[in-house]
């Protein structure tokens, strides 16, 4: 209290501090600013014009949060790459409807804004940013003292993109004998982090700066890998090639997202051992006595995005992912005898 007044520090909201974490991101944001933005920060509303060549333009949006994953930045007390998870996960889902990334939004709530904590959380959004080719063009910090722990907090984003209407990529045309590409994953990425919580930290008793020699890491910094962003390279076919679905791998695995693009009838074949897997795939199914199905109904099993492309285009699709330093593989067939995903040796 100052003179005996109440004011809103005493209720744990630090204005000034707030203020001094939006200088410092300032800096950050500014950098994935393009010659679209109109204005500057500190606006009520970010303003974007749409350039490019549309015939009938479609807009694409996407939201989508970290998750549990943050619980290993907060162990950590590393917080500058858990953004580009953010952004990873918003903007690969809209990248499946073929759509070129417009600009990107983020919400960030807190019990105590430490202003250089926000600003590495910030960092890593528009090092996201940066990779999709996209705007950060505004954003919320939330202070909340009382509702959130003092050192965690938690973080959403919204990701918009466009698309011509004639371009979307929506799964329909995928027919039988039709081929799946995967993409490599850098790791977990951002779901199934409840499960590996329980694994490393509770049955196996693990700590966050184990070294893990199977891992050639510690466990915090296996773990902690943003996901992948794989703008650059679906845009580089999608310039070159008819697609037929693509696939975000996100929670549920291959089980629950391959399904989602499927026109009715039409299931898959994965063949397993068609790509190579990541140790800490193999090391948590092995370690925490998880069964195969569990293991491809959780998570990305090293596959992070999957195209589906005719048999008669998959040598040149592989072709143009490696101008990207992209590395495609074979891992699977659409077959009209079964309507689910089956694993095959």
């Amino acid at each position: 209290m100052e003179n005996g007044k109440l004011t809103y520090a005493d209720s744990g909201v630090d204005v000034k501090e707030g203020a001094r974490a939006v200088n410092l991101m300032k800096k950050h944001v500014k950098e994935t600013f393009n010659g679209d933005v109109i204005g500057d920060l500190g606006s009520f509303g970010g303003l974007l014009r749409l350039s490019g060549k549309f015939e009938s333009p479609v807009l694409v949006a996407g939201t989508d949060g970290v998750g549990t994953k943050l619980k290993i930045a907060f162990m950590m007390d590393q917080h500058d790459t858990v953004g580009q998870d953010l952004v990873a996960m918003c903007v690969n889902d809209i990248l499946c409807q073929g759509a070129t990334p417009l600009f990107f939004l983020d919400y960030l709530a807190t019990g105590h804004i430490e202003a250089e904590k926000i600003a590495d959380i910030v960092k890593g959004v528009t090092d996201g940013c940066k990779l999709s080719g996209m705007p950060l063009l505004g954003g919320e910090t939330a202070e909340m003292p009382g509702f959130y722990q003092a050192n965690e907090y938690d973080m959403a984003g919204f990701a918009v993109g466009v698309v011509d209407e004639s371009k979307i990529v929506t799964g329909q045309g995928i027919t039988e004998g039709d081929v799946l590409i995967g993409l490599a994953s850098s790791g977990v990425h951002s779901n199934g982090f409840s499960l590996v919580r329980k694994l490393f930290f509770d049955k196996l008793g693990l700590g966050i700066d184990t070294f893990v020699e199977a891992l050639d890491s510690t466990v915090g910094e296996s773990l902690l890998v943003p996901t992948k962003i794989y703008v650059k390279s679906i845009l580089n076919v999608l310039d070159q090639m008819t697609v037929k679905g693509m696939v975000h791998m996100t929670g549920g695995g291959f089980y629950e997202n391959i399904p989602r693009i499927m026109p009715t009838g039409l299931g898959v074949d994965i063949t397993l051992g068609s790509w190579p897997m990541l140790p800490i795939f193999d090391y948590m199914m092995a370690k925490g006595n998880i069964a195969l199905e569990e293991m491809y109904g959780t998570f990305n099993m090293s596959i992070g995005y999957i195209l589906v492309v005719s048999p008669e285009q998959v040598e040149e699709t592989l072709e143009i992912l490696n101008q990207t330093n992209d590395k495609g593989y074979v891992i699977g067939k659409v077959t009209a005898a079964h309507g689910g995903v089956a694993l095959c040796k």
